[in-house]
């Protein structure tokens, strides 16, 4: 029997995996081993983060953006050569269909670098004329600059997807970087690093590094001096821990959390295309998105009809092996992730929810009864203080409210520690533009869920993180923007 594929570490141009710790990569569809993956000590971090800050003073540093940009093209099309590679490492991690790597997560790490290399490429300063007393007059004008080192640390539930949202623009302000993604899905992190070797970025500009988080090599990336700031999507929990981490240092972060997502359906929508939607808001990628619904808010006057819809729409979901046919979910990102999953299932009835479907492991006869599934799953019942309905399951949950009137639902929508996103499905657009403007959350959709320009503003607030990225806010954040002052 051979042995199982070994993942590498990737610093200052090498692959590296020689002499190091691993650990087991497991498919969390059926329970066998993926592959195994090299561990970075906190010496491998240490030269990783020691190779990014040399390289920023190498040819990279000097490097015009005009050829950095050609570079970030040709990184795009490298992913876009070993397209279904990406597709099978995506799938291998995560065990989501087959068919949503290929429409969703491989496309937009194409797009994320072909958009900021571009968005960099025709950046504009901004500059003013302010006049002197002495008749003279001051001309400003602003420079973005490196920040210099960026950490990168990335998700398990998109990894390519979020990992290159934030490389794209990181790397086309200048910057060089050290990732580390998440020890539950590194085979698609690999293979960009792969693909960045190929397209010749200078030793050092990107380094990639695997481990865990607090005492491994997540702990260790955000101590290291050289980092000048550090960009994480991941639990609202973990975010604290590095902000306690990096504050001596004053090193710039930017946070995209977790979420306890509102929508809610007014009795004039669309009442089809408010279910079809909301059963997409909550179960799209097994509930494993950090925008998607877990409070969902219905106006009395068709809240029965509602909840039964949703009901159908959920128990016709087609779980399965991601290559199925018309598959629509697929397993839990781990067992340990399923059984955080399964306690507030059981959290839920402790607390007197009515399980309107769901709240299960599906059973398959089959390979699949060693993977993480667990149902697509609907409450009523519960107050708006439960647990339950205050707290992210992030899994393939929703709890279903009725509500009365327009101010009541907009007070229970922001009573939320999280502040995300929310989705209004209405025919009033002028109730949605008012509502809009007064729900605390970074993004608000009508009538349409997980849809976005790249050009615009992206980030949080409260629990939900803290920052915005996204067009020239992430030009913004990963630049040292500088004021040029000269008297005229």
């Amino acid at each position: 029997m051979s042995s199982p594929a070994i993942l590498p570490l990737y610093v200052n141009g090498q692959f590296l995996s020689t002499g190091l710790a691993r650990f087991d990569n497991i498919s969390p569809v059926d329970g066998s081993l993926i592959c195994q993956v090299a561990e970075a000590g906190e010496a491998e971090v240490a030269a990783a983060a020691q190779a990014a800050a040399q390289a920023l003073h190498g040819p990279w540093g000097s490097m015009s953006v005009t050829a950095r940009t050609q570079l970030l093209h040709k990184v795009a099309d490298g992913i876009e050569a070993r397209f279904e590679e990406f597709v099978a490492a995506e799938v291998a991690d995560t065990g989501r269909p087959v068919h949503l790597a290929r429409t969703l997560d491989v496309p937009r790490a194409i797009a994320n670098f072909r958009t900021f290399a571009d968005l960099a490429a025709t950046a504009v300063s901004e500059s003013c004329e302010t006049p002197q007393a002495d008749g003279g007059v001051l001309f400003n004008y602003t420079v973005r600059k490196p920040l210099g080192v960026v950490a990168v640390i990335s998700p398990w539930n998109l990894p390519l997807l979020l990992l290159t949202w934030k490389l794209g623009p990181a790397l086309a302000m200048g910057n060089t970087v050290v990732c580390k993604p998440s020890e539950e899905t590194p085979s698609s992190a690999t293979l960009l690093a792969q693909v960045m070797h190929d397209a010749g970025l200078p030793p050092g500009v990107f380094n990639l590094v695997h481990g865990f988080g607090p005492g491994s090599a997540g702990e260790y990336l955000t101590r290291q001096p050289q980092i000048s700031a550090v960009s994480f999507t991941g639990e609202s929990r973990t975010g604290s821990a590095i902000m306690k981490a990096v504050a001596d240092g004053m090193k710039e972060v930017s946070f995209e959390l977790g979420g306890k997502n509102a929508a809610v359906v007014f009795a004039d929508a669309d009442f089809d295309a408010a279910v079809e939607g909301v059963t997409r808001s909550s179960f799209f990628n097994t509930g494993q998105v950090c925008l998607c619904s877990e409070r969902v808010y219905v106006e009395r006057p068709i809240f029965d009809r509602f909840v039964a819809a949703l009901k159908q729409r959920a128990e016709a979901l087609k779980i399965g092996y991601p290559a199925e046919e018309n598959v629509d979910l697929g397993p839990l990102v781990s067992h340990k992730h399923r059984e955080k999953v399964l306690s507030y299932f059981a959290l839920a009835r402790e607390e007197g929810a009515r399980v309107v479907t769901g709240g299960e492991v599906p059973h398959f006869g089959d390979a699949r009864d060693q993977g993480a599934y667990v149902r697509p799953t609907i409450w009523t019942g519960l107050s708006d203080h439960a647990r339950c309905v205050r707290e992210e399951v992030f899994g393939p949950v929703c709890h279903i409210a009725p509500f009365d009137r327009d101010d009541e639902v907009l007070q229970r929508i922001n009573d939320s520690p999280y502040g995300l996103a929310c989705a209004l499905w209405t025919t009033r657009l002028d109730r949605a533009h008012r509502l809009a403007r007064r729900i605390h959350t970074g993004i608000v959709w009508v009538n349409t869920w997980y849809a976005r320009d790249l050009r615009t503003p992206f980030g949080g607030s409260k629990l939900s993180g803290m920052g915005r990225e996204g067009g020239r806010y992430s030009l913004d954040f990963y630049s040292d923007i500088s004021n040029v002052c000269i008297k005229l």
